[in-house]
């Protein structure tokens, strides 16, 4: 978003401009809901955002094709988003990303681990345990506060052991509440969208 009249449709011309020069490509946006809001709903100066989401879908109909170019969008509020944006054609496959089950829990941690010196004391399957309604950037953190108290009991540290693991829980807390989670699974049950 720019604050000069037609700056930002010219931003949206150009990358996409740029993704069918070097086709075959993939544009993502990420948060698409704050660049594609609900027409009517934006607010400011000449509703800009009204605006860009206008030049976003004449990009995507196009007048020039859209030949191997992909688009990719991310977002947590798909409710903002212009129904106009979601149609078949445009981003036509939404898919629900839940939070990570106890398996993938389990990969998030081996991952974390195999750049972490972890004592063999620590257990993974309680970690996992505990770890429930975690996202993948909470159990992240988890892994990150465990190191960084190792490092400040003992900057010499040479592993991170299960107590570091257990205080870590402490302080990093899942922050996703189940009235969001609710949201997520009436808007997947209401649009039919596909989970991962």
């Amino acid at each position: 978003m720019n604050k000069y009249v037609g700056e930002s449709e010219r931003a949206v011309r150009e990358i996409f401009r740029k993704a069918r020069a070097v086709s075959p490509s993939i544009l993502f946006f990420d948060e698409i809901d704050a660049l594609a809001v609900e027409r009517g709903n934006s607010s400011g100066a000449g509703n800009v955002a009204d605006r860009v989401l206008a030049q976003l879908l004449t990009e995507m109909d196009g007048i020039e094709q859209l030949k191997d170019v992909t688009i990719l969008a991310a977002t947590n509020r798909p409710d903002m988003i212009d129904k106009a944006l979601l149609r078949p054609g445009r981003i036509d496959r939404i898919i629900y990303v839940p939070l990570p089950d106890a398996a993938t829990r389990g990969e998030i941690f081996k991952l974390h681990f195999q750049s972490m010196p972890v004592s063999d004391e620590v257990c993974l399957e309680e970690l996992v345990q505990h770890t429930q309604k975690y996202s993948g950037a909470e159990i992240a953190a988890v892994c990150r506060e465990a190191a960084l108290l190792a490092l400040q009991e003992d900057i010499d540290a040479t592993c991170i052991e299960e107590r570091h693991f257990w205080y870590a829980l402490t302080v990093v807390t899942p922050r996703i509440p189940d009235s969001l989670i609710q949201f997520y699974a009436d808007y997947q049950q209401k649009s039919g969208l596909h989970a991962l």
